[in-house]
């Protein structure tokens, strides 16, 4: 059976924990989990793309925001162990996309269209 939203949340808080305090400058909207799921509008053949998470960066600051829903939706069959390895990766994912935002690079992003690209012509 898959982890309540709030097992997820307090596996996130926990791996949160783990992440060097000079990761979050900046980060003036936190990390959340929100309770759906989020879908690319690239879906093709009627298969969902699920997003698992995302850095956003607007008027109101910089976030990282989880989909508790779409990791429900993708990973329902893991074990908890499992599942925090697929958190982490996330989470790591998404700091990245923050830390070169600063830095000003945009090599994640660029690599993450690239993948985009190679899903939706293999579709």
């Amino acid at each position: 059976m898959f982890p309540t939203y709030d097992e997820v949340y307090q596996l996130m808080n926990a791996l949160l924990d783990e992440i060097p305090e000079p990761f979050f400058k900046e980060l003036s909207g936190g990390v959340i989990l929100l309770e759906g799921d989020k879908h690319s509008p690239y879906e093709l053949d009627g298969r969902p793309l699920y997003i698992m998470g995302e850095y956003v960066r607007s008027s109101l600051g910089k976030q990282i925001i989880l989909y508790y829903g779409s990791f429900n939706a993708v990973y329902s069959h893991l074990s908890v162990e499992k599942l925090r390895d697929k958190l982490r990766k996330t989470l790591i994912h998404e700091f990245v996309h923050h830390l070169e935002g600063m830095a000003g690079k945009r090599d994640l992003e660029k690599q993450d269209e690239t993948q985009l690209n190679h899903y939706i012509k293999k579709g």
